[in-house]
């Protein structure tokens, strides 16, 4: 244990986050994502949901700035859909620790496997909302 660290945030998740680049992605993927067959690295934080972990994770994760949307959803396949709630959540929680308002970027369902494949790591999460994933793009820390 360390002071100030949430207890969400395992070892092998601040290990990651450590090591990751500048412009290194990490996805949250909800609880139907294809984690496993997609990630090049995989942690595993069951029982909880993405809000909570984003809510963690941009505590120490700082947003590339260096490109115009530094944060990607995977859009709905039916175009006619409603946009998911939880993308609200995100949007409020992104601009509450980065600062800046940007819109999320909007990524197709095949694009985003390919992101996935391709991301620094995934997190495996519980999260039941529908298109709750979410890929990250790291900056570099200025302070």
């Amino acid at each position: 244990m360390l002071k100030g660290i949430p207890p969400i945030i395992s070892p092998d998740l601040m290990c990651v986050l450590m090591k990751m680049g500048h412009g290194d992605e990490l996805v949250l993927a909800d609880g139907n994502f294809p984690a496993e067959s997609h990630a090049q690295r995989i942690i595993r934080l069951d029982g909880h949901d993405v809000p909570q972990i984003l809510d963690a994770i941009l505590r120490f994760f700082p947003l590339d700035t260096f490109v115009e949307q530094p944060a990607g959803l995977m859009n709905p396949v039916d175009d006619q859909a409603a946009e998911p709630p939880i993308w609200e959540t995100y949007q409020r929680l992104i601009q509450t620790h980065d600062g800046r308002s940007f819109e999320l970027e909007k990524i197709e369902r095949f694009e985003f496997y390919e992101r996935a494949k391709n991301a620094y790591a995934i997190i495996a999460t519980s999260e039941t909302a529908l298109y709750a994933n979410l890929i990250l793009t790291k900056g570099v820390v200025t302070e």
